[in-house]
């Protein structure tokens, strides 16, 4: 997989039930010039993982079908998506975090710092961050 150099090529999957929440981040996204694609549920997450292989995923945990930590296995266990960075974006406790990384996730953050309603720039420092470390 060709990781993309520039914001307004790197595809990111939000895998998010939250409507709300969903919207938000697309937007928040879209805005700091990513492409966005977003699913509701773990199972169609992985799924459109596997299909699209994103340069990034932000991941909730409290999911519907498939709970996060399903998904994030599901997704580190897989060739087509285990290179993937998984943001794990929560409004579990920050006590989950260590178990996390261990699993595969890149980053975790609860969904309480994020703010998106405010300013979105804690999730695109996050994704920043993160897509600075990834191959060209």
């Amino acid at each position: 997989m060709a990781h993309r150099e520039a914001a307004d090529h790197m595809r990111i999957l939000v895998i998010e039930d939250s409507r709300f929440l969903r919207t938000l981040t697309q937007r928040a996204l879209l805005k700091a010039g990513y492409d966005v694609v977003t699913e509701a549920d773990g199972q169609q997450g992985v799924l459109r993982a596997q299909e699209i292989q994103p340069d990034l995923i932000v991941l909730d945990m409290m999911l519907p079908t498939m709970e996060g930590t399903t998904v994030l296995r599901a997704l580190k266990n897989d060739s087509r998506t285990e290179a993937v960075p998984v943001v794990v974006v929560s409004g579990l406790s920050g006590r989950n975090e260590q178990k996390l990384k261990k699993l595969g996730a890149a980053a975790y953050f609860e969904k309480s710092s994020l703010e998106l309603d405010k300013s979105a720039d804690g999730l695109v420092q996050i994704i920043q961050s993160i897509s600075v470390k990834l191959p060209a």
